[in-house]
């Protein structure tokens, strides 16, 4: 079973996996697989609730699709991306939420989309016995402000997503993810804290990588230039379809085998 701790040991030695899933189906496959990470990703706005973007997603729909996500997990850690204003307006309230995908979901951790306004709440986070993962480079829930272009792309910004980093780290996330930023930006980082990376469109030299799993199986509308695809299940389950509709509309199905007839009810009127 993979834990924080293991996924700390691991920055440096052996490439970390992580994927999304938000349902238990998902979960299950992606789990099997060997996955070091799900993450429940608040994408699900994208990908699942049909949201042009991750802004409308909440705390409620996050709980439950992490729920969802773990019942079906056996050895993957788990965890579960906080949405949009659900942290940094206040520190109570960002607490109760992020608690709350312990607590009721049994998620393994959370993920924040990081900034200066989250250094201090990772600390008392962590001080709580809540694990969080940083995120920094694009962050979708600042879609906008900054749209989905590529971050860290001069030096002033890319030297404040290396100083994010290491206040981060010390703050005690267990782990980073690196979006869409240079890839020599993201070796720079990677080397100077002591916490795993994982990038996303951020090059090979993190210490890991994620993708949504849409991209990855071929079910996304839009696939982003950094993801790859891997397979294509909308192919394959548009043959299914079209095939039910036929087998329905040419009375092929169902057939006597799906069926059942008793005997003794064959004169009711």
């Amino acid at each position: 079973m993979v834990t924080v701790r293991a996924l700390r040991t691991k920055a440096g030695t052996e490439p970390i996996t992580m994927l999304t899933a938000y349902d238990a189906p998902t979960a299950r496959i992606v789990d099997e697989a060997g996955i070091d990470i799900i993450l429940v990703g608040d994408s699900v706005g994208n990908t699942s609730l049909g949201h042009e973007s991750t802004l409308p997603v909440t705390v409620d729909e996050m709980q439950s699709r992490t729920a969802a996500v773990v019942r079906a997990t056996e050895d993957a850690l788990v965890v579960a991306d906080m949405p949009f204003l659900s942290f940094g307006v206040d520190e109570a309230s960002s607490i109760e939420n992020c608690g709350r995908m312990l607590k009721e979901a049994n998620a393994d951790a959370v993920k924040l989309e990081s900034g200066p306004h989250t250094v201090e709440l990772t600390k008392r986070l962590v001080q709580l016995g809540i694990p969080v993962m940083a995120h920094l480079g694009l962050t979708p829930q600042h879609v906008k402000e900054v749209g989905y272009s590529r971050q860290g792309t001069n030096r002033d910004s890319a030297r404040e997503i290396l100083e994010l980093a290491k206040a981060h780290a010390d703050a005690g996330a267990f782990s980073l993810v690196l979006e869409h930023v240079p890839s020599n930006v993201a070796k720079q980082v990677t080397d100077a804290i002591d916490i795993p990376t994982i990038g996303i469109g951020a090059g090979s030299d993190c210490d890991g990588q994620v993708l949504v799993i849409d991209d990855v199986i071929g079910m996304s509308q839009r696939t982003p230039p950094f993801a790859a695809q891997f397979g294509d299940v909308k192919s394959e389950m548009e043959k299914a379809v079209g095939a039910y509709r036929d087998a329905v509309e040419s009375g092929e199905f169902p057939a006597d085998e799906h069926s059942h007839v008793e005997d003794e009810l064959d004169e009711l009127y």
